[in-house]
């Protein structure tokens, strides 16, 4: 998009989402100059982003938890950046840097963007390497195969490229960015716009997803991963924080069984943080929530009762198996759960 091109969506009144300024891709050849290396790279995360969350969600299929380290950052972010408030004397331990930021400035001081989540940032030298959301889950499908557990799904199946990204494109228009659009809207119009967007996808969805279980296939894949992170988020947060309020997806007989069938799925349920989603959004967004309140609801315990998509086939890991439990670590704490009551 040109400068032309933004202008015109900014007079519209339309949010418009950043392309990834650090594109340089970690490969098998190492052709961009970042080979596939265990333990070189760090993969820093907000619970609450839902970009960051599919990174977490393929690292964790694909069992790459003891080849690329794991860096969590506070909900909440200051006028300098993503923060390493959880770790002691608020210093990420591994990276020494007490911001995001500072990866970013060692590798290209004073760019033209923000500091955003997932980003992979090269150990040795401290230094940024992506922040391409859009391609870091699939280079781990496919460019560090040789470091996946032993029973790996195969998230991005080679015979089902075409149609994966097909349906990708059209959830990432207008779901994933959909939700975005439609709350920074500053134009009713453009609201407008965003809204009928995303309800008519999700309609599109709820019959596609009527007669299968999965997004492609018979197995879970990239589609899937990038659909739910949407989905998890969307009744604590996009419903109402973002006015995405036709119905809830609680509402949404197939959409929610679907959701719930990929929560209880290890590996999706296990990497997601509601107490980190609510805080972010809600106290973020000052220019939407000024008071800063966090809403106590919704009620969670929905989340964990059976869905009934079995019925429908399909075998989420394939040919491969579940991944192990979430190393202690990693486990996300008690408050961001969901659990019955």
């Amino acid at each position: 998009m040109n400068a032309e091109e933004r202008q015109g969506q900014a007079e519209k009144g339309e949010f418009h989402r950043s392309v990834s300024h650090f594109a340089d891709r970690i490969t098998a050849d190492g052709r961009d100059g970042w080979p596939v290396e265990p333990g070189r790279y760090r993969l820093v995360v907000s619970r609450a982003c839902p970009w960051a969350n599919r990174a977490m969600i393929s690292r964790r299929l694909l069992g790459l938890e003891s080849a690329i380290s794991l860096a969590i950052t506070d909900p909440l972010q200051d006028e300098r950046s993503w923060r390493f408030t959880l770790d002691p004397d608020d210093r990420d331990p591994v990276l020494g840097i007490r911001f995001l930021s500072e990866a970013y400035d060692a590798r290209e001081r004073d760019y033209p963007g923000g500091v955003s989540v997932p980003a992979i940032v090269d150990v040795p030298s401290g230094r940024l390497v992506t922040n391409d959301f859009q391609r870091i889950t699939l280079d781990f499908a496919t460019e560090w195969g040789a470091l996946h557990r032993e029973g790996a799904p195969d998230l991005y199946p080679q015979q089902s490229r075409q149609e994966i990204d097909e349906v990708m494109e059209r959830v990432y228009r207008e779901v994933n960015n959909g939700v975005y659009r439609a709350g920074f809207a500053r134009r009713q119009n453009a609201y407008e716009r965003a809204f009928q967007g995303v309800f008519r996808c999700f309609d599109w969805l709820s019959d596609r997803l009527s007669r299968q279980r999965f997004l492609v296939g018979e197995t879970i894949t990239e589609a899937d991963i990038r659909l739910f992170t949407t989905l998890a988020r969307f009744d604590a947060v996009y419903h109402g924080h973002f006015k995405c309020n036709r119905n809830k997806l609680s509402e949404d007989p197939v959409l929610w069984a679907y959701a719930r069938d990929l929560f209880q799925t290890p590996g999706f349920g296990d990497t997601t943080d509601f107490a980190h989603i609510k805080r972010h959004y809600y106290q973020v967004h000052t220019n939407i929530n000024p008071t800063g309140i966090v809403p106590l609801g919704p009620d969670l315990s929905g989340w964990l009762t059976p869905h009934g998509r079995e019925q429908l086939g399909g075998r989420p890991f394939g040919d491969g198996t579940p991944p192990p439990p979430v190393p202690a670590a990693e486990q996300v704490p008690p408050e961001g759960q969901a659990r019955q009551v």
